[in-house]
């Protein structure tokens, strides 16, 4: 197990200190308020720690507070580990960005896009083309999630007990399964929508290795990478340190919910969102991004592939608010590009917060994020566990952290 420590003062890495001061007093507000149980905050500059927060609880009812060793789950923060994983594969000559999906999951075959109607009367025509595994990274196939109600297609997702990505009791491979069964959005490629991609590449992982996903990350991303306190599950001399899973009420209050089971090795591998994770190891993972695709002797991979994956991959370097499905052309969206499973930075003039070009980077759905801003050599990172409603962590957690940063 590793704690992140506070490396270098925040002056000698060339950041304000009142502006650091400012972050930490707002959100201490969120908490002090009742909207957040708890935090941590750690920015590094050139892969050393220069700021690190804890305040709160990590388990209200049991009063215990926020460390640097807590356990968080950290969802679609998973997804850039997925696609580190895919990336080693390529490198491997396993697989490739064009191959087409159905060449290692037949299941995929033939895709259908969705054209009209409803329930037994929906209609479908065929794709313009297949899913490839660039779309995959890339949230370009087509798929979607059940949980959205902004499509038709989003209604067979629930139809097919598909509302939270995987059916009671079900594997990733029979879920899978279930997916390539389902009418595409729209034709490969031609729109971007956050999806099930993810777990569909977790799949993939398993089939071209010939290993479960968890193996396959704990032998050629976590061990390497000394990411001890990261997984699918937390063993019962971990299960102390993780924290509280809560969700947003509609008065503005948090209140326990139920998460992904992670007491015990789930059925479900999810490549979309299932990992847990500590700030000790996702500050390892955010450095091998920044140094190129390796850290401490190891390398997992080149960097020209941390440079593929951390630029804009869209077609057309298109913007995502302009690229995507009616339901992400939203103004968090506009000056952003998508590279393989980051946001990545385009437009500075565009984006909802201040922003630097090239940075890069993902949050998860219980408010966690991280960037990684490579004009700064900066890293952040934002742990809680709170599933929102109305509250908005992310563009004032950006701004507050301009602050801090040289002209």
């Amino acid at each position: 197990m590793g704690q992140l420590r506070q490396e270098v003062d925040p002056g000698e890495a060339g950041l304000d200190v009142r502006a650091l001061d400012r972050l930490d007093q707002h959100f201490a507000r969120h908490v002090d308020e009742g909207r957040l149980p708890g935090y941590l905050v750690a920015v590094a500059r050139a892969g050393r720690v220069a700021h690190l927060t804890t305040y709160g609880r990590r388990d209200i009812a049991a009063g215990l507070p926020v460390e640097p060793d807590t356990l968080w789950r950290i969802y679609s923060m998973t997804k850039p580990v997925t696609a580190v994983a895919v990336l080693m594969l390529v490198e491997d000559g396993k697989l490739s960005l064009d191959d087409p999906l159905d060449r290692h999951l037949p299941a995929f075959a033939d895709p259908l896009v969705y054209e009209g109607g409803s329930g037994a009367h929906v209609r479908t025509r065929p794709a313009a083309g297949p899913i490839l595994i660039r779309h995959l990274l890339t949230h370009t196939a087509g798929l979607t999630f059940g949980f959205y109600y902004k499509h038709p297609v989003d209604a067979l997702y629930r139809e097919a007990g598909l509302e939270y990505s995987v059916p009671p009791d079900a594997g990733l491979a029979e879920t899978v399964e279930l997916y390539a069964r389902m009418p595409l959005q729209f034709d490969p490629g031609t729109q971007w929508n956050y999806s099930v991609a993810s777990n569909v590449l977790g799949r993939v992982v398993e089939v071209v290795s010939g290993q479960p996903l968890d193996a396959f990350f704990a032998e050629r991303i976590l061990g390497p990478l000394g990411m001890t306190d990261t997984g699918f599950h937390v063993v019962p001399e971990q299960a102390g340190r993780l924290a509280e899973l809560y969700g947003e009420t509609e008065e503005g209050g948090i209140e326990p919910v139920p998460g992904l089971p992670v007491h015990g090795r789930p059925r479900f591998l999810s490549g979309s969102g299932g990992l847990v994770s500590s700030a000790h190891d996702f500050h390892r993972f955010m450095e091998m991004l920044r140094r190129g695709g390796e850290l401490d002797g190891s390398r997992l991979l080149s960097a020209d592939t941390v440079a593929l994956m951390t630029s804009n991959q869209l077609p057309g370097h298109a913007i995502l608010r302009d690229f995507g499905a009616p339901g992400h052309r939203e103004p968090g969206n506009d000056g952003l590009g998508f590279g393989f499973n980051v946001s990545v930075v385009v437009d500075p003039s565009r984006t909802l917060a201040p922003s630097s070009l090239g940075t890069y980077g993902w949050t998860g759905v219980a408010t966690t994020a991280f960037w990684v801003d490579p004009r700064h050599d900066l890293t952040v990172q934002f742990m809680t566990q709170v599933r929102p409603k109305t509250l908005k962590v992310f563009p004032e957690l950006r701004r507050l952290v301009h602050e801090a940063l040289p002209d």
